[in-house]
């Protein structure tokens, strides 16, 4: 069984892995600058950088995380979609604008991180997650 809207699903993935290599280039040039030697660090979590790392080398760590939350549940309804036969036409469309504007999104937080554009995009991507939600459940119920 193919759907389309599983393209978009392996394109988000792909992002988060290019961001998770923006996080690494940024980050870790940061973190020896700042004396940081990871082979002595006992404990910790990602969070504790924002102590010590100017923001701006934290931005795309940040971003990285959020691709780690709420696109897990445009992962859930849109395999949601393909497995009940409705991961094609306008939900895969809805599929491509989610993922268009998480990269947005992303480029926005990760370069000028300005908070008001940055959450209009964020926002207009949670409305076709909804939107794609309530296909899902019209599907399954």
């Amino acid at each position: 069984m193919h759907a389309e809207i599983l393209k978009p699903v392996v394109v988000l993935i792909a992002w988060t892995l290019v961001m998770w290599l923006w996080m690494m280039a940024v980050r870790m040039p940061a973190m020896r600058a700042a004396g940081i030697d990871i082979t002595k660090l006992v404990g910790g979590k990602g969070s504790d950088a924002d102590r010590v790392l100017p923001p701006k080398a934290q931005w795309p760590s940040h971003n990285y995380n959020h691709l780690m939350e709420q696109p897990t549940i445009f992962y859930a309804v849109a395999l949601t979609l393909a497995v009940t036969g409705g991961g094609n036409g306008v939900n895969a469309w809805i599929a491509w604008g989610y993922v268009g504007l998480r990269i947005v999104h992303s480029l926005i937080q990760a370069t000028v991180n300005r908070v008001a554009p940055r959450f209009a995009v964020f926002m207009l991507s949670t409305l076709l997650l909804v939107a794609l939600t309530l296909h899902a459940a019209i599907a399954v119920f």
